[in-house]
């Protein structure tokens, strides 16, 4: 992925942030094993050994996904983008939740082997995360879901097309959270954690 030398600080982070969400996103469906594990193949990025995607369907959700967020993220309307495993009644069994905050108000040059360093813990945190995980029934979907702090506005719209409202439930109770990892550097803080329903959680 290309990234260009005038770019803003804003602009040089959420690019580096999304290709960071496309390795991370995928990293976590090879982890939940939704798929068998044929269905990826190792990669290096950041120094690390990750899995991509071979099948071009699913390499293109997540790759089409996360790009289509990248304008979003550069206007600081992305709060939240969320990896949704639930049931086939579109109850949610578990969530892992990237809370993005970029600074719009900061003008410094990104310093981007800190910005990659800080970033490439993440990807370190997550298998070993995987006790803190549920294990998932055979029939679970899942889905990339974002949450806008306010929807883009019209001359941005066509930039949302490919956004629709999500018709997963959400749960009644507040959510149990389990931090896996967070950071908070200029211009970028971002937070990992996982959401599962509440022991007092309606049953479906």
């Amino acid at each position: 992925m290309d990234r260009k030398d005038n770019q803003t600080p804003q602009g040089e982070s959420a690019q580096i942030l999304v290709e960071f969400l496309e390795v991370a996103i995928t990293s976590i469906v090879f982890l939940k094993g939704v798929y068998p594990n044929g269905a990826f193949e190792r990669r290096r990025y950041m120094n690390l050994v990750v899995h991509k995607a071979r099948h071009p369907e699913l390499n293109e959700y997540i790759r089409s996904a996360v790009n289509g967020l990248l304008p979003f993220i550069q206007k600081g309307l992305v709060e939240r983008v969320a990896v949704i495993f639930f049931k086939d009644d579109k109850v949610p069994i578990e969530r892992f939740v990237f809370k993005l905050n970029v600074n719009q108000s900061h003008g410094s040059k990104v310093e981007q082997a800190d910005l990659e360093f800080s970033l490439r813990s993440f990807l370190i945190k997550l298998p070993v995360s995987e006790p803190m995980t549920k294990v998932l029934p055979r029939n679970c979907r899942w889905e990339i879901t974002a949450y806008f702090r306010s929807l883009p506005q019209t001359s941005t719209i066509k930039d949302a097309e490919m956004w629709i409202p999500t018709d997963t439930r959400q749960w009644q109770q507040l959510p149990v959270i389990t931090p896996i990892k967070s950071m908070n550097s200029e211009p970028l803080g971002l937070q990992l954690y996982l959401e599962h329903p509440s022991l007092s959680e309606p049953k479906p």
